[in-house]
């Protein structure tokens, strides 16, 4: 009985050790499994680290680049000319005088090493300025006062005054301020002596800018010539023309102005209608700042400009906001030398969709798909053209990939020194050059952007900004290499771009519009004053002579136009300027073909 007892004591504590183990072992496999999920959590938390780091990357890359962009706006050289190897760093001191002055410093040490090394002679000696004083000015004399101790000597009396031809000489010129005048016109009357049934005659009375011939137009083009040309606000005036002895209220100004654009806009509108005709316009906008009135005036829905100043300015007010951004834009004609500025409020597509609205053309600009929607409305009659500088600074502006980066910066350069090379040809010989050899270049590039998508290494990353810049190519590849077809087309839209400077040191000046028809009436001047600009005309005397031809009542258009005027004026042409143009422009070509030759022997 002992040992059956010994014997059922061993079975239970053995299956108590049982249970004990099974605990132990369940104990440890949840221990176990704990540690696994604990453990794949921080592998979840831990990808998520990365993945955050990943993100913090990009944006601190994206970061920095738009860093990097702003100190090139801000800082940077704004000249889009590259050096020879376009992935070598450049030294920029700005656009200050003194780095100015060291670059012509730099230019005349180069002359001079030109000079003395006859086989590297690479062009002429640059023309020295002509600093002597123009003979035409009036001039007058006075003599220097001489004091009694030098009359005399102290060892032998009174000395003799030599021969004025003997005398030494000085020119100084001499500045006045603007003379200001009355003219006071008498008009004589007649009548019939003892007859009153004849009544009285006198001469006409001439139409002036304003009621009663108050202001003639001599101040009307100083005033326009002040503001758009020179960028002088209305309130500067009043002090310019105080100093003269005519202290004028800034209401009297702007009456003037208003005046004269109403006696300008006919020809305004014959500009227009001029540049519409050219087969090559170029357009571009930038923006102005637009003050509305709070109760919003009534206006013509069915007139589609009108209509979307309406919505704006409804929207403006909905939003409490003070101001508008209105936009100013530039139509520019390829062969046309007229400059057309236009004022809309906002860049919806109502003012070059009117500008448009009968052209049959090519419209060069920048890949806004607002001149997308315009030609596709047109059925075929306005073809695109793109503007490749957008396309070069997109590329030039993109960090990431430097050894794709740098290859297409060369194509761009070689596509530009072919289109200076084709400057000075024919239309003929311009568009065989561009056949013959952007063609193929052109051609290149597409295979070139074929085959990226097929990479195994070294891919391009579609959100990367080189990639992003050449996915604006692809989409724009057929607007961009347009100009290969029609030697009228230019390779890119900066000169039409470049307008946008002469709005914009006015902005800087006259802060804003006041009104829509301010804003209009600031375009109408803009057209007048630019295109008298890009023919070389005085501007004050163009737009003085206009005034006083509109004036009296002509109404043939032509002439005035700013070649034809300058036919008939060529004392008004500012032939400075001219010069100062070809010399800058052949010293970049000689540069161009001096560096095509450096160039040439490493093909």
């Amino acid at each position: 009985m002992a040992k059956q007892r010994n014997s059922t004591l061993s079975s239970i504590e053995i299956l108590g050790e049982l249970g004990s183990c099974q605990t132990l072992i369940q104990n440890l496999i949840e221990s176990h499994a704990a540690k696994d999920q604990q453990l794949r959590d921080q592998d979840i938390k831990r990808q998520q680290q990365e993945q955050n780091l990943d993100t913090l990357s990009k944006e601190y890359e994206e970061l920095q680049l738009a860093y990097n962009k702003l100190l090139q706006q801000r800082f940077g050289n704004r000249s889009e000319r590259y050096i020879e190897a376009p992935d070598q760093l450049r030294l920029d001191f700005g656009d200050t005088d003194e780095a100015a002055d060291a670059a012509n410093g730099l230019a005349d040490a180069v002359e001079e090493l030109e000079q003395t090394i006859p086989e590297h002679t690479r062009r002429k000696p640059r023309k020295k300025r002509d600093e002597k004083l123009p003979d035409h000015l009036p001039r007058y004399e006075v003599t220097a006062e001489v004091s009694d101790e030098m009359k005399a000597c102290p060892t032998h009396g009174e000395r003799t005054l030599l021969p004025e031809s003997m005398w030494d000489q000085t020119k100084t010129l001499e500045f006045e301020r603007p003379k200001l005048k009355v003219r006071v016109t008498k008009y004589p009357k007649y009548a019939c002596s003892g007859e009153t049934q004849c009544g009285i005659d006198s001469p006409e009375r001439p139409t002036g800018i304003v009621e009663g011939n108050k202001y003639d137009t001599s101040i009307a083009a100083e005033i326009i010539t002040a503001k758009f040309s020179y960028h002088m606000p209305i309130y500067r005036q009043q002090d310019y023309f105080a100093g003269s002895g005519w202290t004028p209220g800034r209401s009297t100004l702007l009456n003037i102005l208003t005046g004269c654009f109403f006696v300008i806009d006919p020809l305004l509108a014959y500009f227009k209608r001029t540049v519409q005709n050219d087969s090559v316009i170029g357009c571009d906008d930038t923006g102005v700042t637009l003050l509305y009135p709070k109760p919003i005036p009534t206006f013509d829905l069915d007139d589609p400009k009108q209509r979307r100043i309406h919505e704006v300015f409804i929207k403006a007010r909905e939003e409490d906001k003070s101001s508008i951004n209105a936009k100013m834009w530039a139509y520019r004609g390829a062969s046309v030398k007229l400059n057309v500025f236009d004022f809309t409020v906002s860049r919806h597509r109502d003012g070059p969709e009117v500008f448009f609205a009968d052209y049959s053309g090519t419209l060069l600009g920048d890949c806004w798909h607002g001149f997308e929607a315009i030609a596709l409305a047109s059925g075929g009659q306005i073809v695109r053209a793109g503007c490749n500088s957008h396309a070069r600074r997109k590329i030039r502006e993109s960090m990431a990939y430097p050894d794709d980066r740098k290859h297409w910066l060369r194509w761009f350069k070689e596509l530009y020194d072919i289109e200076d090379r084709g400057k000075v040809m024919s239309p003929e010989q311009r568009y065989q050059l561009r056949q013959s050899e952007a063609k193929p270049m052109w051609d290149a590039m597409e295979q070139w952007l074929e085959e990226v998508k097929f990479r195994t290494s070294n891919v391009i990353l579609p959100k990367s900004d080189f990639g992003k810049a050449l996915q604006y190519i692809r989409n724009h590849f057929v607007e961009l290499k347009r100009y290969l077809d029609d030697a009228s087309i230019l390779i890119d839209n900066n000169e039409t771009e470049q307008l946008m400077k002469q709005v914009a040191l006015g902005r800087k000046n006259w802060l804003f519009a006041g009104s829509v028809p301010g804003g209009e009436r600031t375009a109408g001047f803009l057209t007048l004053v630019s295109s008298a600009l890009r023919n070389d005309l005085d501007v004050w005397l163009y737009v003085k002579d206009v005034l006083d031809q509109l004036l009296a009542g002509v109404t043939e258009y032509e002439p005035l136009l700013p070649w034809n005027w300058a036919a008939d004026h060529p004392k008004a042409i500012r032939q400075y300027r001219v010069d100062e143009r070809k010399e800058r422009t052949d010293r970049k070509r000689i540069k161009r073909e001096n560096r095509r030759r450096q160039r040439s022997p490493q093909r």
